[in-house]
C-alpha cells in the first residue's frame, strides 16, 4: 500500500509549521482510505517552526474555501496529537512508499514535524517517494484536479488519482 501526504503550511522550508495534514491510502486499483487533520498554528509554532511572511502573503491570495479549512476549527489537532493520529493511521497497512509533492517538501516538512515534536516518524526514509519527478516523468497523462485547490486531503486524493493513472499509462511500472 502506498500513502500520499499532503501538507498545508505556513512556510517552505523543513522547518515550516503545518496547518493540515492530507493522505491518503492507495495501490494500483485506487484509494482505499483517507486522512485529515487540522493543525493548530500556535501549537506548530511552538514546536519550534517558523512562520514565512511570503507563504502568509500568498494564503491570503488564495480560495476562500482553501483559507477557511484551516482556521476556526473546532476538530483542530495540537500538533503532537495530529502527529500520533496520523501515525496510527499509517499503520494499518505495510507501507511500500509515502509520496510527497516535491522531493523537498511534503515528506521533509513532516519528517522535521515529527523530530521537533519528539514523536517517532512512521515510516522509514528510503519509503520517500517524490510525486512531482514522476508527474515530469509522464507530462502527457492529464491530471484532473477535484475538489478544492490547497486542501490537503483533496490535494493527496489528485495527486493520488493521477500517480494512479500515470501508472497505468506506464504500462503499471510505477506502483
Amino acid at each position: 500500500m502506498h500513502i500520499m501526504i499532503d501538507l498545508e503550511t505556513m512556510g517552505t522550508r523543513p522547518d515550516a509549521p503545518i496547518v493540515a495534514i492530507g493522505a491518503v491510502a492507495f495501490d494500483a486499483n485506487g484509494i482505499t482510505r483517507e486522512f485529515y487533520a487540522n493543525v493548530d498554528l500556535g501549537s506548530a509554532v511552538n514546536s519550534g517552526a517558523k512562520i514565512d511572511a511570503n507563504t502568509v502573503m500568498w494564503w491570503m491570495q488564495q480560495d476562500d474555501d482553501a483559507r477557511a479549512a484551516l482556521v476556526g476549527k473546532e476538530d483542530q489537532y495540537s500538533l503532537v496529537g495530529a502527529l500520533v493520529e496520523f501515525s496510527k493511521w499509517m499503520y494499518i497497512d505495510r507501507t511500500a512508499g509515502v509520496w510527497g509533492n516535491g522531493a523537498t517538501f511534503d515528506n521533509v516538512i513532516l519528517r522535521e514535524a515529527y523530530l521537533r515534536a519528539a514523536v517517532p516518524c512512521p515510516w522509514p526514509f528510503w519509503d520517500d517517494k517524490c510525486y512531482r519527478t514522476v508527474k515530469g516523468i509522464y507530462p502527457d497523462v492529464p491530471l484532473d484536479r477535484s475538489g478544492t485547490h490547497h486542501n490537503a486531503l483533496h490535494d493527496a486524493r489528485t495527486q493520488a488519482e493521477h500517480l494512479i493513472a500515470i501508472n497505468a499509462a506506464a504500462g503499471g511500472v510505477v506502483l
